[in-house]
């Protein structure tokens, strides 16, 4: 019974690790302004996922081009990530001044807010097709 315990405690605590480490895109929360000033302080680039709440496309990205943990290791090393509703709150002013003509929409700027480069719906090779992408952008 001690041994059962013991190794149960074990897994559990393994389980609980291995959950905590980070896979995939991590996405900055605050506005984009903040993102803007990390990415300074950082020397990052700035990545906006342009995004709607019913946009199916949108939903696929998140879900399973995202999490990709190759993808996220590069994102996370270069890229300050923030996901932003284009129907609320500040996506709608962001809206006014970086014309989306779709969802999802991918922009990415430089720190000053200099849009690098724009990509318009999901990538057809999912998150390998985004890596070579974003390990284009200077």
């Amino acid at each position: 019974m001690k041994k059962f315990l013991s190794l149960s405690l074990i897994f559990i605590s393994l389980t609980v690790i291995a959950q905590d480490e980070p896979k995939g895109v991590n996405f900055f929360e605050g506005s984009f302004k903040q993102a803007l000033a990390k990415a300074k302080k950082e020397n990052k680039l700035v990545m906006l996922d342009a995004y709607t709440t019913w946009c199916g496309p949108c939903k696929v990205l998140k879900t399973k081009v995202f999490p990709n943990k190759e993808l996220g290791d590069y994102m996370n090393q270069h890229f300050v990530s923030i996901g932003v509703d284009m129907e609320a709150g500040e996506g709608i002013q962001l809206g006014n001044t970086y014309p989306i003509d779709g969802y999802p929409t991918l922009i990415f700027f430089d720190s000053d807010g200099k849009i690098k480069k724009k990509i318009l719906g999901l990538p057809r090779g999912g998150a390998q097709e985004l890596l070579s992408v974003v390990k284009a952008i200077k």
